[in-house]
């Protein structure tokens, strides 16, 4: 992937709201295949585009960076060889005490002989806010979540919901609420707020047709309670209630994309090679057998799964 390929790739998946990681090499001790500069992107699916050394480092890096998908942090990972299954143990972060803080060391006994340093820098869409209403408290609203840094928009009656958004605030003082409320907490959006006071938002709650458990879930009076009076002190109040409920959920609601796709705050599936003991992420891609017992077997690379399919009986105590 050259240079120019990466940036045109990364502004589509940018636009297009896509979590991604960007892994860089930033030193290969010989023998490696990779170069300094080298770079490939890992999807939520596991999909690799560009290059970061062979199959066994390319296995390494898709399992750290879907695990970063899930946290959005950035780490300095270092691929060294080790010298057989024992090395690897769990082929996962086997750092030591006095590593720094953000170095991730892996010790892949499939590794060619060199070490690698890269760098996954993960990159996750902004949240997603729809804001309905055209009063200075809906604009109040649009204007701090921007300013906030997250993907702040318009919305009116009939905007489709996104799989991915994040909040729906709905400050239309009366005019068009039902709709969008009752269609975010059937989607499943994560906070759906209500800007009324308190004896009217329990009316509009009541004419909503929801169900009670379905109810508690539209927050009304939308933020938390900071004695806010004016339109920005209100916004402020509502987005602080919009990330103190984000961090408190330790996953967000069920709207998958997919089994087999990262989602931030979801554990990454993961299963371990039976021949070189290293962890590889499960994903629609990944190198896989059915075992003796009729489930799957997963691998780093083919050389493994070549190793395994010669001699299965070598390897069953691990699979």
């Amino acid at each position: 992937m050259t240079s120019t390929e990466l940036l045109n790739r990364l502004d589509e998946l940018r636009h297009g709201r896509t979590p991604f990681v960007l892994a860089t090499v930033v030193r290969a001790q010989r023998p490696t295949s990779a170069r300094p500069g080298d770079s490939a992107l890992v999807l939520p699916d596991g999909t690799i585009e560009g290059f970061v050394g062979g199959v066994c480092a390319e296995s390494t890096v898709q399992l750290q960076g879907l695990r970063l998908l899930e946290t959005g942090e950035s780490v300095l990972l270092r691929i060294t060889p080790g010298g057989g299954a024992a090395t690897a143990t769990a082929g996962s972060a086997a750092g030591s005490a006095a590593e720094d803080e953000g170095l991730v060391t892996v010790a892949n006994p499939c590794q060619s002989g060199g070490t690698l340093d890269i760098f996954l820098e993960a990159h996750l869409p902004p949240l997603l806010v729809h804001v309905h209403g055209r009063a200075p408290i809906a604009r109040a609203l649009l204007d701090l979540g921007r300013a906030l840094g997250y993907d702040a928009r318009p919305a009116g009656p009939g905007t489709p919901l996104p799989d991915d958004l994040d909040a729906v605030l709905v400050a239309s003082h009366g005019r068009d609420e039902e709709a969008p409320l009752a269609a975010a907490v059937r989607a499943g959006v994560p906070y759906v707020g209500l800007v009324a006071s308190p004896r009217r938002g329990a009316a509009v709650l009541a004419g909503l047709g929801l169900t009670p458990q379905e109810r508690a879930r539209v927050h009304t009076p939308a933020g938390l309670d900071i004695g806010a009076r004016t339109p920005p002190e209100i916004a402020v109040s509502v987005y602080a209630e919009v990330i103190a409920v984000r961090r408190c959920r330790a996953a967000r609601p069920a709207r998958p994309t997919g089994p087999d796709t990262a989602v931030p705050g979801r554990p990454v599936a993961e299963a371990v090679d039976p021949v070189c003991g290293m962890t590889v992420a499960v994903t629609p891609g990944a190198f896989a057998l059915t075992g003796p017992a009729g489930g799957p077997v997963y691998f780093c690379g083919p050389g493994c799964r070549h190793a395994y399919t010669d001699d299965p009986d070598r390897y069953a105590h691990a699979s």
